[in-house]
Protein backbone atom coordinates (compact mmCIF):
# COMPACT_ATOMS: atom_id res chain seq x y z
CA UNK A 1 0.00 0.00 0.00
CA UNK A 2 0.84 3.83 -0.58
CA UNK A 3 -0.51 6.51 1.28
CA UNK A 4 -0.56 9.83 0.22
CA UNK A 5 -0.51 13.16 1.99
CA UNK A 6 -1.00 16.56 0.46
CA UNK A 7 -0.06 19.83 1.95
CA UNK A 8 -0.21 23.66 1.44
CA UNK A 9 -3.56 24.56 -0.03
CA UNK A 10 -5.24 27.38 0.92
CA UNK A 11 -7.20 30.79 0.44
CA UNK A 12 -5.12 33.04 -1.53
CA UNK A 13 -5.80 36.32 -4.20
CA UNK A 14 -5.95 36.49 -7.34
CA UNK A 15 -2.29 36.99 -8.68
CA UNK A 16 -1.15 35.14 -6.00
CA UNK A 17 0.90 31.98 -5.66
CA UNK A 18 0.75 28.65 -3.69
CA UNK A 19 2.80 25.35 -3.55
CA UNK A 20 1.49 21.96 -3.12
CA UNK A 21 3.33 19.11 -2.07
CA UNK A 22 3.03 15.77 -1.59
CA UNK A 23 4.58 12.60 0.46
CA UNK A 24 4.40 9.16 -0.22
CA UNK A 25 4.75 6.75 2.25
CA UNK A 26 4.78 2.86 2.54
CA UNK A 27 6.74 -0.33 2.30
CA UNK A 28 8.05 -2.10 -0.68
CA UNK A 29 6.52 0.03 -3.57
CA UNK A 30 7.66 1.69 -6.77
CA UNK A 31 6.70 4.81 -7.87
CA UNK A 32 6.33 5.17 -11.70
CA UNK A 33 4.52 8.44 -12.44
CA UNK A 34 3.03 10.78 -9.71
CA UNK A 35 0.55 13.81 -10.43
CA UNK A 36 -1.62 16.26 -9.49
CA UNK A 37 -5.79 16.36 -9.97
CA UNK A 38 -8.04 19.07 -9.09
CA UNK A 39 -11.77 18.67 -8.62
CA UNK A 40 -13.67 22.16 -8.84
CA UNK A 41 -17.49 22.57 -7.39
CA UNK A 42 -19.77 21.16 -9.97
CA UNK A 43 -17.32 19.53 -12.40
CA UNK A 44 -15.44 16.35 -12.93
CA UNK A 45 -12.12 15.70 -11.52
CA UNK A 46 -9.22 16.46 -14.55
CA UNK A 47 -5.48 16.06 -14.52
CA UNK A 48 -3.40 19.01 -13.62
CA UNK A 49 -0.18 18.03 -13.83
CA UNK A 50 1.78 14.73 -14.25
CA UNK A 51 5.87 13.68 -13.65
CA UNK A 52 7.10 10.19 -14.10
CA UNK A 53 9.83 9.14 -12.02
CA UNK A 54 12.79 9.87 -15.16
CA UNK A 55 11.71 13.41 -14.88
CA UNK A 56 9.19 13.93 -17.74
CA UNK A 57 6.55 16.17 -16.98
CA UNK A 58 3.01 17.19 -18.61
CA UNK A 59 1.09 20.35 -17.87
CA UNK A 60 -2.39 20.93 -18.80
CA UNK A 61 -2.84 24.41 -21.29
CA UNK A 62 -5.09 25.97 -18.91
CA UNK A 63 -1.93 25.85 -16.26
CA UNK A 64 0.96 25.85 -18.59
CA UNK A 65 3.03 28.72 -18.00
CA UNK A 66 1.80 29.43 -14.44
CA UNK A 67 1.72 25.76 -12.56
CA UNK A 68 5.90 23.55 -12.50
CA UNK A 69 5.48 20.17 -11.23
CA UNK A 70 8.19 18.64 -9.84
CA UNK A 71 9.87 15.77 -7.80
CA UNK A 72 12.33 14.28 -5.58
CA UNK A 73 12.37 10.41 -6.30
CA UNK A 74 14.72 9.78 -3.23
CA UNK A 75 11.90 10.96 -1.20
CA UNK A 76 8.95 9.99 -2.74
CA UNK A 77 7.76 13.96 -2.48
CA UNK A 78 6.15 15.66 -5.24
CA UNK A 79 5.28 19.44 -5.68
CA UNK A 80 3.69 21.99 -7.67
CA UNK A 81 4.30 25.38 -7.99
CA UNK A 82 0.74 27.30 -8.60
CA UNK A 83 1.65 30.89 -9.73
CA UNK A 84 -0.47 33.62 -11.20
CA UNK A 85 -3.26 32.04 -9.86
CA UNK A 86 -7.05 32.58 -11.00
CA UNK A 87 -9.91 31.97 -9.82
CA UNK A 88 -11.05 29.53 -12.05
CA UNK A 89 -8.22 27.35 -10.39
CA UNK A 90 -10.66 27.47 -7.47
CA UNK A 91 -10.65 23.20 -6.48
CA UNK A 92 -9.75 20.69 -4.36
CA UNK A 93 -6.28 19.53 -5.48
CA UNK A 94 -5.59 15.61 -5.23
CA UNK A 95 -2.19 14.34 -5.21
CA UNK A 96 -2.22 10.68 -7.33
CA UNK A 97 0.68 7.73 -7.70
CA UNK A 98 0.98 5.20 -10.24
CA UNK A 99 2.68 2.50 -8.39
CA UNK A 100 4.15 -1.22 -8.57
CA UNK A 101 3.11 -3.26 -4.90
CA UNK A 102 2.85 -6.37 -6.59
CA UNK A 103 0.96 -5.32 -9.11
CA UNK A 104 0.62 -1.86 -10.58
CA UNK A 105 -2.51 0.78 -9.00
CA UNK A 106 -3.53 4.19 -8.74
CA UNK A 107 -3.50 5.95 -5.21
CA UNK A 108 -5.00 8.62 -3.90
CA UNK A 109 -4.59 11.11 -1.37
CA UNK A 110 -7.19 13.41 0.37
CA UNK A 111 -7.13 16.20 -1.55
CA UNK A 112 -6.24 19.51 -0.23
CA UNK A 113 -8.43 22.85 -0.71
CA UNK A 114 -7.35 25.85 -2.87
CA UNK A 115 -9.49 28.89 -3.69
CA UNK A 116 -8.79 31.87 -5.22
CA UNK A 117 -10.56 35.04 -4.54
CA UNK A 118 -10.85 37.82 -7.28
Amino acid sequence: QVQLVESGGGLVQAGGSLRLSCAASGSGFSIISMGWYRRAPGKQRELVAVITSGGSTNVVDSVKGRFTIGRDNAENTMYLQMNSLKPEDTAVYYCNAHAYTGRWSDYWGQGTQVTVSS
